[in-house]
């Protein structure tokens, strides 16, 4: 509770500050910085933090870049191309952090029971020869972006869940949100791991049905990180904290907006605009977006465990040579961890 309380006055104060915005306050030029994500909803605290000025009053000027996976997103923090992300964390991703290239500042999702982030969709052609539920998986295909993500592992993890055999079930790649909605609508793949915003959209169309949300069968767990290159974070600490700044005022809105006292979605007064703000910048229809909401830590706080468990997964995989640690790719300037 006493964080909860934390966070929102956090958020309070940047409000109030926001107001400051074309002042004097703001005499000093902002600093352009390129904030980077995946077309999804995992976006939307960026786009609140755009769009309420908490970047401008952290004195940042804010390009937000989306793009159509997670993967590349890695790559582009790492080379400068962009300055900070919120996405998933791929193999990509632990890769560069293993190698000292990339730091995680915070966390963007929580996968909670009762919020939508990742599910499954079932092609309309292979839910009429049967496949229904998570437990009638074995022996179809699943098409993803990419491989090397945590979506293949929340497929897999399932898997175990259910009981089915990882060798019963074929991945396809396809590089693209896009590319998998045109497999799963035209009944090339059997199913497909998404994020909710292309879900929602394939559904709204009828173009395929909704086999269930990945909270409806794990336990609640960080899905996301918040990272940026080692580089900003040792040499642009003052960028990096506003940042952080802005962004968890961002995820605190998010969560006050969606997130009642009982720990379950209760849509509030500010819902409504933040459903707005996401369809603005994700080009969807707010009918849409209203369908799930995912869940935001208030202050964006990380779990070193649920980092853990995911490298060990990808080193047994062999996308790793040995498994990253935590505490090495954690910047504690930065980041707060999630208590046990």
């Amino acid at each position: 509770m006493m964080a909860r309380l934390g966070a929102r006055a956090r958020l309070g104060a940047a409000l109030a500050a926001g107001m400051l915005v074309g002042s004097g306050a703001a005499a000093e030029a902002a600093t352009h910085i390129k904030v980077c994500t995946v077309h999804s909803m995992g976006g939307g605290p960026s786009f609140i933090a755009k769009e309420k000025g908490f970047f401008a009053r952290e004195g940042l000027d804010a390009q937000i870049v989306t793009f159509t996976s997670a993967q590349p997103i890695a790559l582009a923090v790492a080379s400068g191309d962009c300055d900070f992300a919120a996405t998933a964390m791929t193999a990509a991703f632990f890769n560069l952090a293993g190698q000292g290239t990339l730091k995680i500042i915070g966390a963007g999702t929580w996968e909670r029971r009762g919020f939508q982030s990742v599910g499954m969709l079932v092609s309309n052609q292979a839910y009429a020869k049967g496949l229904h539920s998570f437990k009638d998986l074995g022996g179809h295909s699943v098409a993803i972006t990419q491989l090397g993500t945590p979506l293949q592992h929340f497929v897999l993890e399932i898997a175990e869940v259910y009981h089915i055999p990882e060798n019963s079930l074929k991945f396809l790649p396809l590089q693209s949100n896009g590319v998998v909605a045109s497999a799963i609508a035209g009944g090339q793949a059997d199913t497909a791991v998404q994020t909710l915003a292309p879900i929602s959209a394939i559904v709204a169309k009828g173009d395929a049905r909704l086999l269930g949300w990945i909270t409806d069968v794990l336990p609640p767990h960080q899905g996301e990180a918040v990272f940026t290159a080692t580089k900003t974070a040792n040499e642009r600490a003052k960028e990096a904290k506003g940042f952080m700044a802005a962004l968890r005022a961002g995820e605190a809105y998010f969560h006050d907006a969606f997130v009642g006292p009982d720990g379950q979605r209760h849509d509030g007064p500010h819902a409504a605009e933040i459903i707005a703000i996401t369809a603005k910048y994700l080009q969807q229809s707010e009918e849409t977006l209203r369908l799930g909401v995912p869940y935001y830590d208030p202050e964006a706080r990380i779990s070193s465990p649920d980092i853990e468990r995911l490298s060990e997964w990808y080193a047994s995989q062999h996308m790793l040579k040995a498994p990253v640690h935590a505490k090495d790719i954690i910047d504690r300037r930065y980041a707060i961890e999630m208590p046990k």
